[in-house]
């Protein structure tokens, strides 16, 4: 009878004991269900701090960089509230939000937020990480900071204790705007979607065959011509959820000014999110061709095109050709600061250059093996040249083909192979496999679907993707730099369908490279962005919530 007394209270103790700690798991994870991503550490506090129109942002230093840290912070406050906050670097006591710079602080993109009931306090190694601290703040705020002035709103933020870090220098997604062209206006809204969940960078791919969307001042035609095709392809789903194409037959396309170029870098730059321009070289380069059929080895003539694939007709090796690219590369180094060049590099059929006397004599010239070996010879010219300018090369891995350019970063989209054959070779890899990665595979049923390219990625799968391949060394690890999401447009026409198939697959992203991999659980994941929905909602930020109705 002792014994299972003994038992049985040892059972209840245990049982305490468990609901103690679930409410405590319960507690802790409150805090953070709003988050994402999910931050390294987080503890609660007992208490709330109020924001009110007395409420001052105190900035350790004051420059251009501080205020920008915390300005998207303070204009949403000062739609939401209706005022916007004192920024000083006067020190008071309390109803502050302390911004500091803290250089013991290791990694430049993390940061410290304690939120007690009288003050918020911020430290980060730069003003990135004041950045992130800010958008953290944000998150933790009513909803209501999401939408226009609406009074009788309390802006309470519950006392916590952060300590952050991204697990990735690289985190972002890419936008393709040559098969379907996207407005500055919307691209600076793609960037918000960006900093909202910590991603530091956007890949603008912003030359194909369907399109040439850069002005480039020496070369008009690549935009007078090559920026516009007379019709485009749609796809239409029948009653019976079947799939036609059809045709909207009206002139479409467009192109960015050099000045609306500068326009969308800096509001980039104010939330800090770099932007890497993608010139293709040598293939996909029809509608360049359409402007100058010099360029080709054929001499056309050509027409930017209609449908979508891959093209025989690529850049031609002719001497004049380098010069044409290095021209369009100067031009488009001096609008973009950023340290990366993203030169394509995929899906360049060789039969062209097979058949070209000038690209057979190169090859004998150079002592190359193969038309492989000449795509890395032509790899290679351009990773000198911008290099010269003081800038580094991405290209997709089919740069691996023939030889690695030896400072080229691999940006590994069949699979992981290409990235781990860099990682071992030294070279810098960011990874976007496609079964993970390509964003304009539908996400659920396809039948419930808007008509798309194919494949499947469901939300799950991406939030599942390990950056880091098992095969590597540490050593060899360290050359992976994160990973990133991208959005081919073929059938993506409108900026709805662009937020729809961008997240929350975007945000499983964000978080897998900037959570530490052991915070990662999908279940509690799905639980937070089904609360971010509804900031989404408050933002006019379209998703795809098939997590709310399908089994996964």
């Amino acid at each position: 009878k002792l014994k299972i007394k003994e038992y049985a209270m040892k059972k209840l103790l245990f049982l305490i004991c468990l609901n103690i700690l679930s409410f405590s798991a319960i507690a802790q994870s409150k805090e953070a269900l709003n988050l994402v991503p999910i931050p390294a550490k987080i503890k609660t506090l007992s208490g709330e701090f109020t924001l009110d129109k007395n409420t001052q942002i105190v900035l350790s230093e004051d420059n251009e960089s501080m205020r920008n840290a915390v300005g998207v912070f303070n204009s949403l406050m000062r739609r939401a509230a209706g005022y916007a906050l004192k920024i000083t670097t006067d020190q008071r006591s309390s109803n502050t939000i302390e911004c500091r710079i803290n250089p013991s602080i290791s990694n430049p993109e993390g940061y410290k937020l304690i939120v007690n009931k009288n003050k918020v306090s911020v430290e980060a190694q730069t003003p990135q990480g004041i950045f992130y601290a800010m958008q953290t703040l944000r998150q933790l705020l009513p909803m209501q900071i999401e939408r226009p002035f609406q009074s009788n709103v309390e802006w309470k933020v519950s006392c916590v204790e952060i300590e952050d870090e991204p697990r990735f220098r690289h985190r972002g997604l890419m936008l393709d705007v040559c098969r379907h062209f996207h407005s500055k206006e919307f691209v600076k809204k793609f960037i918000d979607m960006l900093a909202y969940h910590k991603m530091n960078t956007f890949h603008w791919h912003l030359t194909d065959d369907q399109g040439w969307r850069i002005q480039i001042k020496k070369y008009p035609r690549l935009t007078e011509i090559g920026g516009f095709r007379p019709r485009s392809m749609i796809l239409v789903r029948e009653e019976n959820g079947s799939i036609t194409r059809t045709w909207e037959n009206e002139r479409y396309g467009g192109y960015y000014t050099p000045e609306e170029i500068k326009e969308v870098i800096a509001y980039a730059e104010k939330r800090f999110v770099n932007i890497i321009p993608e010139i293709e070289f040598p293939g996909h380069a029809t509608a360049a061709l359409a402007a100058y059929p010099e360029l080709s080895c054929s001499g056309g003539p050509f027409n930017v095109e209609l449908t979508y694939g891959v093209f025989n007709d690529i850049f031609c090796t002719k001497e004049k050709n380098f010069e044409f690219m290095e021209n369009v590369l100067s031009e488009v180094i001096d609008l973009f600061p950023g340290k990366y060049i993203h030169i394509g590099g995929d899906e360049a059929p060789k039969v062209r250059w097979k058949n070209c006397a000038h690209c057979q004599e190169l090859i004998k010239k150079e002592g190359l093996k193969d038309e492989h070996e000449l795509q890395s010879y032509f790899i290679k010219r351009i990773e000198k040249f911008v290099e010269s300018k003081g800038r580094r090369i991405i290209g997709w891995d089919e740069i691996l083909e023939g030889g690695l350019a030896p400072n080229a970063t691999v940006l590994s989209w069949r699979g992981e192979e290409g990235g781990i054959a860099a990682a071992r070779q030294g070279n810098d890899v960011i990874m976007a496999p496609t079964s993970y990665a390509y964003l304009d595979y539908y996400q659920a049923n396809p039948k419930t679907q808007p008509p798309g390219i194919g494949g499947f990625v469901p939300l799950w799968k991406t939030y599942s993707y390990e950056p880091v391949p098992a095969e590597l060394t540490p050593q060899q690890a360290k050359h992976i730099l994160g990973m990133q999401g991208n959005i081919w447009t073929e059938y993506i026409r409108t900026t709805d369908h662009v937020e729809y198939m961008a997240f929350p697959r975007g945000a499983a992203i964000a978080e897998t490279t900037w959570s530490p991999k052991e915070k990662k659980n999908y279940e509690n994941f799905k639980a937070r962005i089904i609360e971010q929905f509804k900031r989404y909602d408050e933002m006019n930020w379209n998703y795809c919530d098939a997590i709310l109705t399908e089994v996964e």
